[in-house]
């Protein structure tokens, strides 16, 4: 499968700024610090491009268990959709960060798991885009409201307790997808537990992309599943379901489709560790 399909360069995305049937989603975001990325949006952003929030716009409220960042209510996020012109099917979102997808690949699996396949990222990133020395601003964009009837794809997902009936079959891979310290339980900034789900393999999203956070070359990213070819199915995880999508991106690239991704992630599964 051509990664053209996911990914755009900044030189065509700059052709295509006035282009009505496009719209470009600023996924910028820290989460050290969750006001930073719409801070940096108002003093600098592509041209036309709005911005989505991943604790606001991109996830449900934090419970008890579900994870950090549980997936959006399908109609409340149909709805910021639509506040921003996307029509279902219609619209190609394109979807850009600074984090070498991190976030922007999140909204390419929430758009899709949605039942909209349009969606694409900005290779490079914002960076890259700078280093193109293409044009920004300050000014919001306003655009005609869209229309967006949400289709979800349950088979996209798997639950916390699926994910536990599955530990033991040989045939099922478990893909963490965090760094490889916070795998081995060597380091965790976050979570409560420092850990891993029992059975679980670990490939760091990072690998996908480069230092300056442009994608790796197709033979590159079908070498780190070369090992996943036999499986039945395969799950994907990361703290709470953000970082695996870039794995989940990957994966598609090689060819290898039906990944699921499991939300809740290691902040949902240690949450029924804690005493």
């Amino acid at each position: 499968m051509s990664a053209i399909k996911y990914f755009v360069s900044p030189d065509w995305l700059y052709t295509q700024l006035e282009n009505p049937k496009i719209a470009i989603v600023d996924c910028r975001f820290q989460l050290s610090d969750p006001n930073w990325g719409y801070e940096q949006y108002q003093n600098s952003h592509i041209k036309g491009a709005f911005y989505l929030n991943l604790d606001r716009d991109l996830s449900a409220t934090v419970k008890k268990h579900g994870g950090r960042h549980p997936l959006p209510d399908p109609r409340e996020f149909a709805d910021k959709l639509e506040q921003i012109g996307i029509v279902k099917n219609e619209t190609l979102v394109i979807a850009y960060d600074d984090a070498r997808f991190a976030f922007a690949a999140r909204l390419w699996w929430l758009l899709r798991y949605f039942g909209h396949d349009r969606v694409a990222l900005l290779d490079g990133g914002w960076n890259g885009w700078l280093k193109r020395g293409f044009p920004t601003t300050k000014a919001i964009p306003s655009q005609p409201r869209g229309d967006f009837m949400p289709q979800v794809r349950l088979d996209y997902i798997v639950t916390r307790e699926k994910v536990k009936a599955c530990q033991d079959f040989p045939n099922i891979l478990l893909l963490d997808s965090r760094d490889g310290d916070r795998y081995r339980g060597e380091r965790e900034p976050i979570d409560p537990i420092a850990g891993h789900i029992p059975g679980a393999v670990n490939s760091p999203w990072k690998n996908v992309s480069d230092l300056q956070g442009y994608l790796k070359p197709l033979q590159v990213q079908q070498q780190l599943w070369k090992d996943c070819q036999g499986a039945k199915e395969i799950m994907v995880y990361c703290g709470s379901g953000v970082t695996a999508c870039v794995n989940l991106l990957s994966l598609e690239l090689s060819g290898i489709s039906g990944a699921k991704l499991y939300p809740g992630g290691w902040s949902d599964w240690c949450s029924y560790l804690e005493s």
